[in-house]
């Protein structure tokens, strides 16, 4: 593996554990080169993923997309990033477990949705406020009414 910090492709690996359930193996590296320690991480290849949009064009599932989203949904609010990733992970196994190669924009927002009301409350609106598209605020109260009680 290519060092990032001198570009030489002599590392050896220090340490593996497995994370993400067993999905994904976490190696920390050391360059023999320059000594400079990094960390990767392997999971296993998954088939193509499509996202059907709303306007029917279709473009490759991208799970940096979904946590761009719920980031800045969640800003400055008490998230961190591994309840993100751990989010987004958990989105992306429920997308894989139905055995699909095709999934629509809206059955993504709805998965989010699902995980992101048990994190945090303000986030899940201000995703909401954006996934759901209200036309006035009877809708908007309403899921605020859904959220309280």
């Amino acid at each position: 593996m290519q060092c990032p910090n001198c570009h030489k492709n002599s590392s050896k690996v220090i340490d593996s554990r497995p994370t993400d359930e067993g999905r994904t193996i976490r190696r920390r590296r050391e360059c023999e080169n320059c000594g400079y320690r990094f960390t990767t991480f392997e999971r296993v290849e998954q088939t193509p993923l499509l996202v059907i949009k709303n306007d029917g064009t279709r473009e490759p599932f991208d799970r940096e997309k979904i946590l761009r989203g719920v980031a800045a949904a969640a800003q400055k609010r008490p998230v961190t990033s591994e309840q993100l990733d751990e989010l987004v992970d958990h989105v992306e196994n429920e997308i894989r477990k139905q055995g699909v190669s095709e999934i629509s924009s809206k059955e993504i927002g709805k998965l989010v949705m699902n995980e992101l009301v048990n994190v945090d409350d303000v986030a899940y609106i201000r995703f909401a406020s954006i996934y759901r598209q209200f036309q006035d605020i009877s809708g908007f109260m309403k899921t605020m009414k859904d959220i309280m009680g």
